[in-house]
């Protein structure tokens, strides 16, 4: 589970800004509360602005760790940059990270700050009784790296030679340091359509792709064809065939291709493969794949712009998932950018948040900060009335 978020000169946001998930003692309690040890956090926050405000630069931090910290040493290129950019008018300044998580009913801290070109400072941190002991601290000097561990057991002259654009982690795991494995899965469990140039927009490949994860997942392609049915009125039931296919090369594959049937009230039905339903019908699909993995698997959704593949109808829908225990039984956390502000009369003042663009710099507040600001206000209404901001000016 999520804590909090802190991140600094990381895209459109050169401001220390904050993604806290942490309730405190003043709202009144929700489905979407999480209890641990008498202190309460969100399971799901929905993130609103005006085109161009910054909701998915707020939403990329959280993508970005993920990769890093997981993928960034077999996965990323030794030779290139790290993949993001500080904000345009601060590529001078470090970026910096700072995130709260709590794994296996241990909290943790793990500290990032770095350029494009090399980590400067990488610190994983353990809560023990009231105070948090690092695990391990790497920090770049005038003569390389150096670093220090405890109990987390990579070897030190090892460490102080892994090249500069690589998160320890990440090489710990391909060395196969037992101790690595738990952040590695606990950051893969990060599951989002958000990538370092901004949402992964639909391509039908992406179709075979989330197929094949379902068709993996018995669990998961029962309620994905249930929930399809419920998306789309014209569906009737979905099913993933295993076909032969060749590639560009002319080698034979296996692919996985989603059919759907239509049934008709005189009982009539005929099928159709998902590459010719609707284009929504086959976003939807896709969407679901990540959004369904995490509510069973655990972890956190990271998803933007939800309403582009959903009628707004549906969003309601889709967050009684995460509401309730007997469809998320592991707590996991969903955080989304939307355009629809309905979404205002779906939620509490602590689980939105606000962004907006000034000068250049955009920054983010959750609407439970604004004073005056009630529990019982009609969120909806006065953000339409422009009361709250983060409303585009015409």
């Amino acid at each position: 589970m999520i804590k909090n978020l802190s991140f600094k000169n990381f895209y459109s946001f050169a401001d220390d800004t904050v993604i806290d998930f942490a309730l405190g003692k003043k709202p009144t309690p929700s489905g979407y509360d999480i209890d641990i040890n008498g202190e309460r956090y969100n399971k799901a926050i929905a993130v609103v602005g005006a085109n161009g405000s910054g909701k998915t630069q707020f939403l990329k931090p959280l993508a970005f760790l993920r990769w890093f910290i997981a993928n960034s040493f077999l996965g990323g290129d030794p030779e290139r940059d790290i993949p993001f950019a500080a904000h345009l008018l601060h590529t001078d300044t470090p970026s910096r990270f700072e995130l709260e998580f709590m794994l296996a009913g241990t909290d943790y801290r793990y500290l990032l700050e770095l350029t494009p070109q090399e980590v400067l400072f990488e610190a994983l941190y353990e809560k023990t009784s009231t105070q948090f002991s690092y695990l391990f601290k790497r920090e770049k000097g005038e003569q390389g790296y150096r670093f220090k561990h405890k109990g987390f057991p990579f070897p030190k002259a090892q460490a102080e030679k892994l090249r500069g654009n690589a998160s320890l982690i990440s090489a710990a795991y391909s060395y196969d340091i037992e101790a690595a494995k738990p952040f590695i899965d606990f950051f893969t469990r990060i599951e989002t359509n958000v990538v370092s140039t901004g949402r992964q927009h639909f391509q039908h490949g992406d179709l075979l792709s989330a197929a094949e994860k379902f068709h993996k997942a018995p669990d998961l392609l029962n309620r994905m064809s249930i929930a399809m049915c419920e998306f789309d009125l014209g569906l009737n039931s979905v099913d993933i065939r295993e076909l032969t296919a060749r590639d560009d090369t002319g080698q034979e594959k296996e692919i996985f291709l989603p059919f759907g049937t239509h049934t008709a009230e005189d009982g009539r039905s005929f099928e159709l493969s998902f590459f010719e339903e609707s284009s929504g019908t086959q976003s939807a699909f896709v969407l679901l794949e990540p959004i369904l993995n995490t509510l069973q698997n655990g972890g956190v959704a990271v998803i933007d712009e939800i309403d582009n593949d959903l009628h707004p109808h549906l969003v309601p829908h889709l967050l009684e998932w995460f509401e309730f225990d007997h469809t998320n039984p592991h707590q996991a956390q969903l955080i989304f950018t939307c355009h629809t502000p309905e979404v205002l009369n779906l939620l509490q003042k602590h689980q939105i948040y606000l962004v907006e663009k000034h000068n250049q710099l955009s920054e983010a507040w959750r609407l439970d900060d604004m004073a005056g600001l009630r529990a019982d206000d009609n969120l909806y209404a006065k953000y339409m009335a422009g009361g709250l901001g983060a409303t585009p000016e015409l």
